[in-house]
């Protein structure tokens, strides 16, 4: 070979290095009890500090609150315990139900743990990376750590790879599911599709029973199905109270009930998260003065 092109060759190879993805590694993973999966750099970002409202404040879903805290203090105390998904209303408490959950767990004599030291830990992976599922899960299997994966907002608008991806992953596949790991999400669809298409598939299929199975098998891997419902007005007024007390907020009832109502008809809804949102305006509103 020509010893001009050595240095050429040796540069080559170096840029190409830089280019290709790290491998994947858990570096890190008790430095935090809370984290972002990040696919393309096969690397969990710690997250210090997870935004979350405490379960004690959240209104009108007692039910789905005593299940679900039941599910994962099950798991992590190494109990069996079930993948969930929170479906149904926008703004009723589902994903900070289980930001809540995963908080509680962790907590020592009611105060939040050292990080890196809770019994669980949480994994946020986007609903986009579901395909890079099989990687994650063969770099938990193997730690000492339990992990809940949480995909929020998870949708899907055909049967795609990412369908796939996750289908396999509930199955648990020839490996099985790792012990140490659990599944939660949360979506706006009890199915996780379209009701159109589910119609569709349906009216077109030569046996519609299996063809409406086939869409509806991702969510039936689900253990448990925590379903939230619209808000009704006394609810609605329970969460604004809770807020409030919480925040000691200087306001009488009828006042706060008034201004509250007022809110939620500018937004047209009530919810969990609009009655939140008031809260954080009247907050404001009132430190200001």
């Amino acid at each position: 070979m020509n010893q001009t092109l050595l240095p050429a060759l040796d540069r080559i190879a170096a840029a190409l290095e830089r280019l290709s993805p790290p491998p994947a590694t858990l570096e890190g993973v008790d430095t935090a009890d809370a984290f972002v999966w990040l696919p393309e750099r096969g690397r969990l970002l710690p997250i210090p500090h997870v935004a979350h409202v405490s379960v004690d404040l959240l209104q009108g879903i007692d039910l789905q609150r005593r299940i679900l805290l039941e599910n994962t203090r099950h798991f992590a105390h190494g109990l069996p315990a079930n993948n969930a998904m929170l479906w149904g209303a926008r703004g009723m408490g589902k994903s900070s139900l289980v930001k809540g959950a995963h908080a509680l767990v962790n907590q020592v004599d009611g105060k939040p743990c050292t990080p890196g030291k809770g019994l669980v830990a949480l994994i946020e992976i986007q609903r986009e990376d579901l395909t890079s599922l099989p990687l994650l899960l063969s770099l938990l299997r193997e730690n000492h750590r339990r992990f809940i994966l949480f995909c929020d907002d998870l949708s899907f608008e055909k049967e795609d790879r990412d369908y796939k991806a996750l289908k396999s992953v509930l199955d648990g596949g020839i490996a099985g599911r790792p012990e140490n790991v659990l599944f939660y999400a949360t979506s706006n669809r009890r199915h996780l599709m379209p009701r159109d298409m589910i119609e569709n598939e349906r009216a077109t299929a030569i046996n519609p029973s299996e063809a409406t199975e086939e869409k509806v098998s991702l969510s039936d891997r689900f253990g448990l199905w925590l379903g939230f419902h619209a808000c009704e007005q006394d609810t609605y007024a329970d969460m604004v109270k809770t807020y409030a007390h919480a925040r000691n907020l200087p306001i009488a009832g009828d006042a706060l009930l008034a201004r509250a109502n007022e809110w939620a008809i500018t937004r047209g809804s009530r919810s969990g998260r609009v009655a939140y949102q008031f809260i954080e305006a009247l907050t404001a509103e009132l430190a200001a003065h």
